[in-house]
């Protein structure tokens, strides 16, 4: 046998090896409350709607009103009040309440997943 042939041999011969060792290899343990809070925050921005919502309010220069943002996204206020309630649920929204209307501004949270998808996407460029 040629080197190239015995380092690929070799190379084989330690992946068996290191697929062997992890597929016995034991899975770590992770905490029910911190996997429930990543998939209820994951999952409120899963949706186009919720989404925009995020991007909007963002955007804007300080809290935002749903009438602002049901004309905006163009779906109907309940629509857009189901969307920010979820949000809100998730932690990704505040809101306040000023005579009948309701403004709805981002959390620390919700800034810094955006900021990480703005570097997620600088990366792949």
């Amino acid at each position: 046998m040629d080197r190239d042939t015995t380092e690929t041999v070799s190379r084989a011969e330690q992946s068996e090896r290191t697929v062997e060792r992890a597929c016995c290899a034991e899975v770590p343990t992770i905490e029910e409350d911190t996997l429930v809070a990543d998939v209820q925050l994951l999952s409120a921005l899963g949706n186009d709607t919720r989404y925009e919502l995020v991007r909007r309010i963002d955007a804007a220069e300080g809290d935002v009103c749903v009438c602002d943002l049901e004309a905006a996204v163009g779906i109907s206020q309940s629509g857009v009040s189901q969307a920010l309630s979820r949000l809100y649920s998730a932690g990704l929204v505040t809101r306040r309440k000023e005579g009948s209307w309701r403004y709805y501004g981002l959390t620390d949270d919700a800034e810094q997943v955006l900021d990480t998808l703005a570097t997620l996407r600088t990366d792949d460029e």
